[in-house]
């Protein structure tokens, strides 16, 4: 049920990026439009996670999860009547904030509920959900907008979340747990208040600065996004002087592998996330295939992931720590391929699958083991806080990732199909080195 409700909440990160040839031409988006149609629900969704979390010991996660659905639902059903550009982005912003109330309390009730070898499974299949939906979501998001049932074409993309949102509520208050041990958690409205303002200030100038040619603003945005970042350290050891609970707390942070778990998942998100949005953008507006056909091509990369994530504990343990760093060594090899069988304009074929699919089996064997070997080995008792930051450290990856290697194709890619082409191979190789990097630090957390 708990897993049903991640699922979702992961869905609709990726689910749009099908979708958004249709809503530029529905909505006459810009390229900067659209990167915050799909990164503004991320942005609103990571930086109240671990808020969220906190919530949830304060209040109860079922009430919490319910809460949070609740305003996922209603939003979803705004977000399909948006009638232009500026409203989508705002009632994406409503989601994300739905999303961060559910989404952390699945991992504090896994963590919680469960014990040895359930516990492992139950991680896994975490692990699973949370990049599993975001291939799944290319697909499904390919088949609504082609369906265009009675005439919704893009919208049906959140549309379908109402029924199913709808459903969850009527379920969730008879399964999940009727009573979890409440917290006086303190909420570090200080630290929220500085983090924000930093995110939006790195985010909006990679998201706005290459349609606009990089005017001085982006400059100063970036500049005072350093600074926020420096002054949300500072506040938190003022928070943690004088006891209160910072967002990122020293105690969490110290936990076995947890910052460089934390850095390798923001990074192979970044790359992720940003390969998911430029890929589905070359698909149909270079190759001009339809939203189907686009969306069919995820389901090798999303079926060898979903085998890879399921079933890598058959992997003899020994084995466990090199398999996490070489899963992502072979995810960057293949990703550099893909972009040099691409720059000149190729059609996805055989080879391109092919290579698709080995993609999905070496993000499959890393992004699951690490964080099932990671949140295995964290105390119950810090089970919410380190839950919301790696989960948050995930969904900044993305933010990243759209708006850094999205503006990097957009800036790139010219009015051909060559130039477009050719933009696609250029950000997948930069994107392959990048989770080279991701490797390295991989390599360390699975020690």
């Amino acid at each position: 049920m708990i897993l049903l409700g991640q699922f979702m909440a992961v869905l609709d990160a990726s689910i749009v990026n099908v979708a958004i040839p249709a809503i530029r031409t529905s909505l006459h988006a810009t390229g900067s439009g659209l990167q915050l149609i799909v990164s503004g629900y991320v942005i609103a969704y990571a930086v109240l996670l671990v808020t969220g979390a906190r919530l949830g010991d304060r209040f109860g996660q079922r009430n919490m999860f319910l809460a949070g659905l609740g305003i996922f639902t209603v939003a979803s059903l705004i977000c399909g009547l948006a009638w232009n550009t500026n409203a989508l982005i705002v009632f994406r912003f409503l989601q994300g904030i739905g999303s961060a109330a559910m989404v952390p309390q699945v991992m504090t009730l896994i963590q919680r509920t469960f014990t040895g070898t359930t516990r492992a499974r139950a991680l896994s299949a975490y692990g699973a959900i949370i990049s599993g939906a975001m291939v799944i979501g290319q697909i499904v998001g390919g088949l609504i907008v082609s369906a265009d049932l009675a005439g919704t074409s893009w919208r049906g993309v959140f549309l379908v979340n109402v029924p199913i949102g709808l459903a969850l509520l009527a379920i969730a208050p008879r399964t999940l747990p009727a009573a979890t041990a409440r917290l006086e958690r303190k909420l570090d409205l200080a630290g929220l208040a500085v983090l924000t303002p930093a995110v939006l200030l790195l985010v909006l100038p990679l998201v706005l600065g290459h349609e606009q040619h990089w005017p001085l603003w982006t400059w100063l945005a970036f500049g005072g996004a350093a600074v926020g970042f420096a002054g949300f350290a500072l506040v938190e050891r003022w928070v943690h002087r004088h006891g209160g609970e910072p967002l990122f707390a020293d105690r969490v942070l110290r936990a076995p592998g947890l910052m460089l778990t934390a850095i390798t998942l923001l990074l192979v998100m970044c790359t992720f996330g940003g390969w998911l949005f430029v890929m589905a953008i070359h698909l149909q507006s270079t190759l001009h295939y339809s939203a189907l056909h686009a969306g069919l091509l995820f389901i090798p990369m999303g079926v060898a992931f979903a085998i890879a994530s399921m079933y890598w504990q058959r992997i003899p343990a020994r084995y466990h720590a090199i398999m996490i760093p070489a899963g992502l060594v072979l995810a960057a090899l293949t990703m550099v391929i893909m972009g040099l069988l691409l720059r000149d304009g190729a059609d996805m074929g055989p080879v391109e699958l092919t290579v698709f699919g080995f993609m999905g089996v070496g993000f499959g064997l890393s992004f699951s083991p690490l964080m099932s070997r990671t949140t295995a080995k964290i105390p119950v008792a810090l089970a919410a806080d380190a839950s919301g930051i790696l989960v948050t450290n995930v969904q900044l990856g993305v933010v990243i990732g759209i708006a850094s290697f999205g503006s990097v194709f957009l800036s790139l890619a010219g009015t051909t199909t060559l130039s477009a082409s050719h933009a696609v191979g250029v950000t997948a190789i930069a994107e392959g080195v990048t989770v080279l990097v991701a490797a390295g630090f991989a390599a360390r957390a699975a020690r």
